[in-house]
């Protein structure tokens, strides 16, 4: 999470407001492409278990899938989303009011 904003401190070159524009990009950029990877991954790992576990159950129990999917598809998005959010507050640098510039 930190080479975040070392990445973005390199392209900003010192402008703070390019800086944290960088950095929310970065991130969200990063946190889109684990979620299309990890979520291909879930789908395709759900597909084959569904595949096997019909072959091996009676027919006559039908089983939905599309929830378990969804459910996991939603449960990605929010661990996605919770890392992306501690990423950007990681590397915010905001003047606080009690520090002392030198």
């Amino acid at each position: 999470m930190k080479r975040i904003g070392v990445a973005a401190s390199k392209i900003s070159k010192g402008n703070s407001v390019i800086y944290h524009v960088l950095v929310v990009l970065i991130a969200c950029l990063f946190s889109f492409f684990m979620f299309v990877v990890v979520g291909s991954t879930v789908i395709f790992a759900l597909a084959i278990i569904a595949y096997i576990s019909n072959e091996i159950m009676p027919t006559d129990q039908p089983r939905d899938w599309e929830q378990i999917r969804m459910i996991c598809i939603v449960a990605l998005a929010m661990v996605v989303a919770a890392f992306n959010l501690l990423a950007i507050v990681i590397n915010l640098k905001l003047p606080w009011k009690g520090a002392t510039h030198e």
